[in-house]
């Protein structure tokens, strides 16, 4: 990122790090949005919710899988 904010030529850095376009694109656009690269501070609102959604289901499943056992007993 800094050769491309100290004003390398896009292609230049492409060529030279072996990069896709697209990905050197994604690198440039998560840098510019959050400051980061990790995929964590990149998710949008929605897919954290997702996440969160998700983890909420598996622990009920679990839970309920519980009591289905301590009924039998």
């Amino acid at each position: 990122m800094d050769l491309y904010r100290s004003g390398k030529p896009r292609s230049e850095i492409i060529r030279e790090y072996d990069l896709t376009g697209s990905s050197f694109d994604r690198w440039v656009r998560q840098a510019n949005t959050s400051g980061s690269f990790s995929e964590k501070d990149n998710r949008s609102p929605k897919e954290e919710e997702l996440i969160k959604l998700r983890k909420e289901n598996m622990k009920l499943k679990m839970e309920n899988d519980i009591l289905k056992q301590a009924a039998l007993i």
